[in-house]
Formats: C-alpha cells, structure tokens, sequence
C-alpha cells in the first residue's frame, strides 16, 4: 500500500492443515481421559530439563483450543480434555491435529502433529426409524429397490459394513460400496410380490460396523404391494452440478432437477423428494411437484464447501428414479483476517538493537485471494515485522530506540485480505520504552561566576549550581559535590561547601578581599544510574571588596621616634613642590581611589595640598614675617561607602638656601622619653664633629696647595659628597617650583637623632660651583660643623 511498508505472507487456509517433513508426530486413541500422558516434548525436541521454561515455552493449536497442556519443567505433555475424534475431524481420514511449540531467547518454532486414532465409540444409525417402499406386485425377481443406508460417525473398520435383512420370503438385502468407501444397501426380490395374498409386508434392515465388539442400528422397512405400473420415472440428468455462493439469500433457487414417467395418467405423475440425508441435515428444500430446489438456511464455506444431495422421483405406482446432486459453495470474502499476539514484551530497553517486541500469528478462514493476507505497520515507527514460520511474524525494533526522544509508541498493526471487498483487522501495541543510564548530567552553564561581599556571615548562600539530566528515575537523580581544587594551597574545605541534593553554595567563612580575591574550583554532578555518569562545570568566586581598610600613609612615615622635617627655601617661588605625601589603601576600586586635604596649617593660606596626588606645594612667596617653622595636618580620605580616613602631620622648616645650615628644632615636638637619648645623642654628634672638622680642614690645606695652581673652579670640583644610606626626600633649590635635574640633592635628618646633622648628596648632574657657593659653603662648616663624607 502507498506509504507503508508491506510485508506479504500467503496464507492459504484449506480443510487440513498441511505439515512438514521435519514435523514430530505423535498418534493415540480418541477419548482417553483428561491427563492423559502423550508424550515428552523436551526429549524427542532434543532440548535439555528445564529449557523450556526458561525459554518460555508455549504450545498452539488452530483456533486458540486449548486441547493440550505442556508441564515447562518436565516437557511431558498431557491431555487437558477428552478429544472427540468425530468432532475434530469428523470424516477425514486420518485425524492429524496439528500444535506449534514457541520458544523465546531465540525465537524458534516446532511443529507437532498428534494423530487421533478413531474407536468403536458410535453405532450406525438410520436417518428415519421406518422406511416406506410402494412396490407394484408386477416386479419381477431380481428388481432391485434402493434403501436409505445407515449413518456411522466412526471410520474405517468401525463404520458400516454390512447389512442384514430379517428373514422373509421376498426379499434380500446386498451391501455395495460407493466410490468414497461408505456402504449402502439395497433390496432384492427374489420372489414376485402377490398383492391379493400379502398386501404389506415389515422387515427389520440391519446396519452392523467392523468394530470389536460390533455395533449395529436398525430400522422397519415396510412394504406396500400397489396394482402394475410398469414405467419408473426416470430423470434427464443423472447428476447435477451446481454452483451457489456461500452469502446466497434464503429461497434462493439453486436448480431445478426434472423426471418423466412414460405411464399415462395417474401412473405418470411424479413427485420429488430428498432421498439421502434428509431435509433436516440439508440447508435445502425440493417442491415436491416442481423440482425446484432452494435454499431455506445459510451457507458457510468455512464450515462445509460442497454438499451432495440425492433426488427420488416417484410416481403413484411406487416406482420411482433416482439422481444426485452435487453443490459446491462458493468462498466469498466474509471473513476478516484474525490476528492473535502470542507473545509480548513490554517495556523495551532503549539502546538495544532488534529486539523482539511482540510475536503473533494471522489467520483468514476464507480461501483464494480472500485468504491471502497483507500485514503491515505504520511508516514513521522504528519497527519493523519480520514473518518467522508460516503465519507468525514478529515485531523487532529497527534500531536503538531513545526514551529522551520518545517514550511510547502505539503500534497499529493492520492485516488486509486480497478479497474483493478488502477486508482489514486492526491491532494496536503500546510500546514503552525502559529508560537506561546513557546521559550524563549537563550543567545549565560551563563556567559560573559568583559574587560574594567579602566581610560576609559564615554559611551565606551565595549561589546555586544547576545541572539537568535527561534520563528518568534514578538515573536522574543528581548529586553535586565539589572536587579537589587544582592549587594544593587552597584550602576549599573551609571556604565553600554545596548542598548535594539541589547545588546549593554556601559560604563556610567571611571572605576577606585583601587575603583572597578570587578562587576556582570544579562541582562534579553525579547521577544515580548504574554505572553512574558525570559532568563537572567550573565555578569561580569573585570576592567583591568592602571598604574596610582606611588609607595607610607611606610618607612621611607616622609614629616614629623623630618626625621627618621638609626643608623649604625662602626665595620658592608659588608653587614650589615641598614634598609628596604617598599613601596606601589594602581595598581596590572606589574604595582605594585616595583624596588628599589640607585640615590644618600654622599658615592657612601659605600651602595647600593637591587633592588627587597629595603633592604639598606653596601658594605665594614667603616673606620675612612668615614663621620659619610650620606644622601641617593632612587628612588622606578614600572613597568608599562610608568614607574612611588617615590624617598625617608634616613639619617644614624655612631655610634662606640650599646651604644654609639646619636650624635647631628645639620647638619641634618631641616625646618626653627621648630627651635624655637627643642629650647624649648630642654629646657624640660634636665630638664627632670636632675631630672631623680637624681632619678635613687637614684634608683642605694639603689639597690646597696641591692644586693651588690650578682653575678655582676645577679645584673646588673635586669636594665630593658620598651617598649616605637614608630615606630620600627630593629637595628643588632651583627657586623654580620643581625639581630640575641640575639641582636635585637627596636630603633627610638622620632619623632618630634630632641634631642639626643633614647630609648633602652629590648632585645627579654636577655643575660647577659658584664663589659664593663656595663662601657659604665654608661659613656653614665653620657655624655648624657640618661634616661632608
């Protein structure tokens, strides 16, 4: 048929089942009891004790009887009721009941065939208890007149076979043979017939079978003598054959048989009636005076194809003649295809490839085209029907089935016959579909970012981990765990842990930004399928900063034993940088973003501070009435929510040049407790100093007069100034507001001391000095006893 898939098999049903050459036979006696022992199917199969039922043996007969029972374990098989030879197979010869044994794991078909051997269980029987024959007293010996032969349901040696007559003066019996086998029997006169002397006569007929011991049946024959009529009626045809469908209405006429008798007059009148089988047995009926036959019941091809009929005309004389009739039925497709599911198997594992869903058999009592049958399924299905053996098929699965694709199938299986009308038997199989483990959990993201607020409370949830699985059931079913993270130094267990049922995160401590900003690690999902599958899907948490740090000053450094003091010359011009306050914040972003300001100065209005890069610089020119001691409050603030703060104190010391001595700083705050350390402090610095000062005035004048021939100024080149280990302030000298490379010195008090000791470093490109450099250079040694190294 157009868009389906055909899978042709004839099945052509006749009045006997056929059987093969490699079938096992099995004979026994009809009637025998219930449990009855037939036979042992597992040893004349050749299969082990217990195959069979771990093969899931069944056995079939036509027609779905169950006539036979099979013990599995044993393979013995019994009778489950009587069997009636007669009714099974009535007249055939022999009585073959043909039975499949089905086995699973592989699928494997036997045929057994179990033969019924008939018994004397039947007497003959005459279809009318009298019998009725007109006989002119003009017969002569030797005329023979037909008797209606009795009805044994027994075959062979235990049918019919012979009759006897009770003993007369007249007649005779004879047994003949028809053509099939079957025995009648007809009288004989041998002594013509005197109607004035015995107008009637009664005999007893006698039907005897071959059985041990013989049965017999009887019935009266009574004799009527009538006057001469010396023409028998005599038909046209001997025999008639006919043709009627089997859905032939009733009163159909099926043919009309004819007779003429040669009398005149009453003689030659002739009347029809059945003679052999009986109106009662024959779905027909003969108008007596017609000769018309019809038919009064339905017909089944299925049930009896062909009937043979005999037709007796007689007249009133009492001699009649006779004729057969034979009516064969025709099939007609009144019959739908059967189909009967042996064997099904429900779920079906998906990821099997052709396996066998379902095993059945198909049948059509009709015959020809009418029988011949189609089966097939839908397209659009992975099924496919497969024939096995004779009329069985089997449903297989085409390929791997995927329960995530579908679950269930409703297989329509259609069977059509090739008779005209079609007719088509529908059977639906819903197939479902076993679920394996074959999909691993799938996560709904490779990677996950969470965000968690660091400074954050133990066991916060900060994110969930989702993963789905296709499967079902217990495949399903997913456990999330965390994996061992790839860096040994990260310590996981205390950090996160995950809910194994829903992937629930959980901070397991406060996160603290400034120790750990990020970290990476794998949640492995797991199902609960046999053997279990897995993904893993990588999470990284991000530990967004809080503003919980406040600004940290690098410099000057704050809290130490003596304050770092900035130098300032008099004659700086507006804008002059001072110094540079440096500082720090442990958070990150807006938080870390650092402003600076100017809270307190001894001259409000003669420095201020740049609020992006905390440079200190001046606003005007100082003037003689400026203090020459200034003390700066700074404050350093972030920006953060809430702001957080440090605040840092500078003091700056003016001083009229780059070589003017250092100033005392007597006023400059200092704690109590270092007072007697700056005392003894002192004490060393000018010891020192005087024996240095002599050394170097030694140094000078013998320098002197060494180079006194020499250019002033190459003379004075020589004075170097060693670099000293100390922190590095930059100091411009230049009066121009920055620090040029011609005079950029490193200049800082020797921290810890509080002395007038400063060191003056060489300058990072030398120039030549000048006289007056030179002069006030000198005065400086001698005023303060500064020491150049």
């Amino acid at each position: 048929m157009p868009g389906q898939r055909q899978v042709f098999f004839l099945t052509i049903f006749l009045l006997l089942w056929k059987y093969g050459s490699g079938a096992t036979r099995y004979s026994m006696p009809e009637e025998m009891e219930s449990g009855y022992l037939v036979a042992n199917v597992a040893k004349d199969l050749g299969l082990r004790v217990g195959e069979l039922a771990n093969r899931g043996a069944q056995i079939h007969y036509k027609g779905n009887k169950e006539l036979l029972q099979m013990d599995a374990e044993t393979g013995n098989l019994f009778l489950k009721e009587k069997l009636d030879r007669e009714a099974l197979c009535g007249a055939t010869e022999p009585c073959v009941l043909h039975f499949q044994v089905i086995l699973e794991n592989p699928v494997q078909f036997f045929q057994t065939e179990l033969q019924l051997t008939d018994i004397n269980d039947h007497s003959p029987e005459f279809p009318d208890r009298e019998m009725l024959l007109t006989i002119s007293e003009s017969a002569s010996p030797g005329t023979v007149f037909p008797l209606k032969a009795a009805q044994d349901s027994d075959i062979g040696s235990n049918a019919v076979q012979n009759y006897t007559l009770s003993p007369n003066l007249h007649f005779h019996v004879v047994t003949l043979s028809r053509s099939d086998g079957r025995k009648y029997p007809e009288l004989v006169l041998d002594r013509a017939l005197d109607r004035e002397e015995q107008p009637k006569l009664a005999l007893i007929l006698t039907a005897l079978d071959g059985g041990s011991p013989p049965r017999s049946g009887t019935t009266e024959v009574h004799i009527e003598v009538v006057d001469i009529n010396d023409n028998a009626p005599q038909f046209i045809q001997s025999l008639y054959e006919v043709q009627i469908p089997e859905n032939s209405p009733l009163n159909a006429l099926v043919v009309t048989v004819f007779a003429r008798d040669l009398d005149a007059g009453i003689h030659g009148t002739v009347t029809y009636s059945l003679f052999q089988g009986g109106e009662l047995s024959q779905p027909f009926v003969i108008n007596k005076i017609t000769g018309e036959i019809r038919l009064k019941g339905a017909l089944d091809f299925e049930a009896t194809p062909y009937y043979n009929m005999e037709i007796v005309a007689t007249d009133p004389g009492g001699f009649s003649g006779k004729c057969s009739v034979a009516i064969q039925v025709l099939d007609v497709n009144d019959n739908p295809p059967e189909l009967m599911i042996r064997k099904l198997t429900v779920p079906v594992p998906e990821n099997s490839a052709e396996t066998m869903v379902a095993v059945f058999s198909v049948s059509d009592s009709d015959s020809g085209d009418n029988g011949r049958i189609v089966c097939s399924i839908q397209n659009d299905i992975p099924f496919l029907l497969k024939p096995t053996y004779e009329n069985y098929y089997t449903l297989v699965t085409e390929g791997p089935l995927d329960r995530e694709r579908r679950a269930e199938y409703n297989i329509t299986i259609t069977v059509s016959d090739l008779g005209t009308p079609r007719l088509t038997t529908q059977h639906t199989i819903t197939v479902q579909v076993s679920d394996i483990n074959d999909n691993a959990p799938t996560f709904t993201q490779t990677s996950y970012t969470l965000f968690v607020q660091e400074n954050n409370s133990p066991a916060l949830h900060i994110g969930t981990i989702s993963a789905t699985d296709s499967d079902s059931g217990s495949n399903a079913h997913i456990t999330y765990s965390l994996l061992p993270p790839q860096d040994s130094q990260l310590a996981l267990a205390s950090l996160v842990s995950i809910n194994s049922d829903n992937g629930q995160l959980f901070a397991l401590r406060a996160m603290d930004y400034e120790i750990l900003q990020a970290f990476e690690f794998h949640v492995d999902a797991t199902d609960g399928g046999s053997p279990a599958l897995s993904s893993q899907a990588l999470v990284r948490v991000v530990v967004l900063d809080d503003n919980d740090n406040s600004p940290f000053v690098l410099y000057p450094m704050q809290n130490v034993s003596a304050p770092c003091t900035e130098l300032l010359p008099r004659a700086a011009e507006p804008g002059y940088l001072i110094t540079k306050v440096v500082a720090v914040d442990r958070d990150s972003g807006q938080n870390a973003w650092l402003s600076f300001q100017l809270l307190k100065a001894t001259e409000p209005g003669l420095f201020s501070v740049w609020a992006h890069n905390g440079e200190v610089r001046t606003t005007r020119l100082l003037s003689e009435r400026d203090a020459p001691k200034h003390k700066l409050l700074l404050l350093v603030k972030d920006n953060g929510d809430p702001m957080r703060s440090a605040s840092v104190t500078l003091h700056v010391l003016v001083v009229d040049g780059f070589s003017q001595p250092y100033l005392p700083l007597a006023e400059v705050a200092r704690d109590s407790t270092e007072d007697d350390y700056d005392v003894l402090t002192l004490y060393l610095v000018i010891a020192l100093a005087s024996v240095s000062s002599l050394f170097l005035l030694s140094v000078l004048l013998f320098v002197g007069v060494r180079l006194c021939r020499r250019a002033r100024a190459a003379s004075l080149g020589d004075y170097s100034v060693p670099e000293g280990h100390f922190p590095g302030h930059l100091v411009d000298v230049s009066r121009a507001g920055t620090l040029s490379q011609s005079y950029q010195y490193e200049v800082c008090l020797n921290g810890g001391t509080g002395t007038n000791e400063f060191n003056f470093l060489k300058p990072l490109f030398p120039i030549l000095p000048t006289q007056a450099a030179a002069e006030e250079r000198e005065n400086a040694v001698v005023r303060n006893s500064v020491e150049f190294y």
